[in-house]
């Protein structure tokens, strides 16, 4: 289920609203023609959830 999907990335990306635009900008690059758009939401969302999380910046002064 994609709801699995979402929470598996979530733990790698601490941000929902950043979440929500990388997965955008990647279903736009990934999608192939006659392909459903869902399909390859799901293919982002699992890449995702494999990939290395995005590490915490913090700025000292």
């Amino acid at each position: 289920m994609r709801s699995d999907l979402i929470f598996s990335a979530m733990t790698h990306v601490s941000n929902r609203f950043l979440l929500t635009k990388l997965a955008a900008r990647a279903t736009r690059k990934l999608h192939r023609p006659n392909t459903r758009i869902q399909d390859t939401t799901n293919d982002v969302f699992m890449y995702f959830s494999r990939s290395n999380p995005i590490p915490i910046v913090r700025y000292t002064p």
